[in-house]
């Protein structure tokens, strides 16, 4: 499974154009403030109790089940640095100790185009217009956002947590609450509690985790699975949240933790499962989430994106 992740550095020079000497040393300015959104997710996956980041612990506990067996998790950096720049970002990665082994360094053009070449599940970047062009080209994206402040993570379990409406379902349901209000939303959902959803940008990507999960599952290794999804979300659960838990169901896809919190805030929820990274379409969730230490992606898709009024603070912002 592969995950790819892009800083948002822009490089003035062609691609086929040689690089002055005054170019080059902007450019790897450039890289080396720039690809910390590349080595963010990794940041957010390491404990301040042991060194060993939970994707590689994830990765290392699949080798041992199924030693032949090639489907791990896989990083790959895109970036539109020139190649000229790659010995810095190289030795970056080797100085902070992250397993990205597999590079894309387009020298000034967009690699949005490269990421069905390299099989990608999951394209995070700071760049919100990168993402908003993968999210137009069926990928699984999102904006990253660092916390504003830092709280330990497990390093013995991968937790990925996702809003259901607009992330992981389509926006069929926010479209009846911004155009016609709460009440006509919850008869609309009890009207269409066996219908299942249609699916929304992360649904792959969730269902890629759960392919993963279950390698676990096969080997008696449930309860002691290093993968844990939830589902963190705004709707109440007597009255809309059955045709959640029915379409998830219906996909066939498991969900370890579902979390209805009828309108209140995510951030304290969020601060108890303190997930390695937090999906959801609403900047103001965003926002929350950051407040409180956790790492959030904006999913930039459906009708929510004409509401939200809030901009990345600073740009930053990964199978």
């Amino acid at each position: 499974m592969s995950s790819c992740s892009s800083d948002k550095s822009q490089s003035s020079s062609a691609c086929n154009t040689p690089l002055t000497t005054a170019q080059q040393q902007a450019a790897a300015v450039g890289a080396e403030q720039d690809w910390a959104a590349a080595k963010a997710f990794y940041d957010n996956l390491v404990s301040t109790k042991r060194p060993r980041p939970a994707l590689e612990q994830v990765n290392a506990r699949l080798r041992e089940l199924y030693p032949n067996d090639e489907e791990l998790f896989d990083i790959v950096l895109m970036t539109n640095n020139h190649a000229q720049v790659g010995v810095r970002l190289i030795n970056s990665i080797n100085h902070y100790g992250l397993s990205i082994e597999r590079f894309c360094m387009t020298g000034g053009e967009s690699p949005i185009g490269y990421l069905t070449a390299y099989l990608t599940n999951l394209y995070l970047s700071a760049d919100s217009e990168k993402v908003q062009e993968a999210i137009e080209a069926g990928i699984a994206s999102a904006t990253m956002f660092t916390a504003n402040k830092d709280i330990p993570y497990c390093d013995k379990q991968l937790r990925v947590a996702f809003d259901g409406d607009a992330v992981l379902f389509s926006d069929e349901s926010e479209q009846i609450v911004k155009e016609h209000g709460l009440d006509r939303f919850f008869e609309h959902e009890q009207m269409n509690e066996n219908k299942p959803l249609a699916q929304g940008p992360l649904k792959g990507f969730l269902e890629d985790l759960g392919k993963l999960q279950k390698k676990f599952y096969t080997k008696d290794e449930r309860l002691d699975c290093p993968i844990r999804t939830y589902l963190v979300t705004a709707r109440s659960a007597a009255s809309s949240g059955a045709r959640v838990l029915k379409t998830l169901r219906s996909w066939g896809l498991e969900i370890d933790e579902a979390l209805f919190l009828a309108g209140a805030p995510k951030g304290p929820i969020l601060v108890k499962i303190r997930p390695h990274i937090f999906f959801d379409d609403q900047m103001f969730h965003i926002e929350g989430a950051q407040q409180l230490g956790t790492i959030a992606a904006h999913v930039p898709y459906g009708i929510g994106q004409k509401y939200n009024k809030s901009k990345p603070k600073d740009d930053t912002v990964k199978k």
